[in-house]
């Protein structure tokens, strides 16, 4: 009557995250203010990157490098139709706001990642899965 899955712990329980990987999850959200010194797109690039070269070593550092893609392609979106609400000046205001929650959330979530904490954006658009 000795039933295996009583003792037998699950592979997602027994992973314990290394600072390594901690680390990796921490830049791919920092990685996202690459696009803040002039590198076009380099926000959705570099956790795109991370994304793809960290997916099946390291789950949690591709997992929040996912996390940080999908707010970044949520941000640019509403950054395209701020500019568009230029022309009737409330998209001055969408801008700037866009750049302070990029800011916030984004130092927010490597705060976290550093910790081994997933962090999960507001407000995001998750195109990736």
């Amino acid at each position: 009557m000795d039933t295996e899955e009583n003792h037998t712990p699950q592979p997602d329980a027994l992973h314990i995250l290394s600072t390594q990987e901690k680390n990796w999850a921490m830049f791919a959200h920092l990685s996202t203010f690459l696009g803040w010194i002039g590198i076009p797109l380099a926000n959705i690039i570099a956790p795109l990157i991370i994304w793809q070269i960290k997916k099946e070593t390291m789950p949690f550092a591709a997992e929040q490098a996912k996390e940080a893609l999908n707010f970044q392609i949520s941000l640019t979106i509403l950054a395209v139709i701020s500019a568009i609400l230029i022309m009737v000046f409330i998209g001055i205001i969408g801008l700037i706001a866009i750049g302070i929650a990029q800011l916030i959330f984004t130092i927010i979530a490597s705060l976290k990642a550093n910790e081994g904490i997933a962090y999960r954006y507001p407000m995001t658009i998750r195109l990736i899965k």
